[in-house]
């Protein structure tokens, strides 16, 4: 599929709400209506520290990476955290999330950005072998079922 990735603008608000509203909907997670979510991104998307790229094949979005950056006394650029990154289910697997990871972090190194985090349920081996295959490491090893930390040095 040729897919398109791009930021998201306030007028994509809509779009970006029904791609996290059918990702927390597919993993059976509480999630806000899509009249709240889509004002709640109309909001965000309009501010300095939030980035969300979509990911586009065709006029139809298919993905999506949202991403929050913080100032850091660590580095001059700020630190970035993946938020959320989201492919259609029967699209995965065709290298859409790698794209949508790789923008993101393009840009967040434009940003002079030195790191991204994001954090992955322990349980979630799949999701732990994407972000490891790009790099990212865990930093917090853990024994019984919580969010593990990983972390990628930009």
């Amino acid at each position: 599929m040729n897919v398109n990735v791009r930021a998201a603008t306030v007028g994509d608000a809509l779009e970006v709400a029904t791609l996290l509203h059918d990702f927390n909907t597919e993993f059976d997670a509480p999630v806000p209506d899509l009249p709240t979510l889509t004002r709640r991104f109309s909001e965000m998307l309009a501010r300095t520290d939030v980035l969300v790229l979509l990911a586009e094949g065709g006029a139809t979005a298919v993905g999506f990476a949202y991403l929050t950056f913080r100032p850091s006394p660590y580095s001059d650029g700020p630190l970035a955290q993946m938020e959320e990154l989201y492919v259609r289910p029967e699209l995965r697997s065709e290298g859409i999330g790698t794209r949508l990871l790789e923008r993101a972090v393009a840009l967040t190194q434009e940003r002079q950005g030195k790191e991204m985090h994001i954090n992955v349920d322990e349980v979630d081996a799949d999701t732990r072998r994407f972000y490891e295959r790009h790099g990212f490491v865990n930093i917090e090893p853990g024994e019984d079922y919580r969010m593990l930390c990983y972390l990628r040095a930009l």
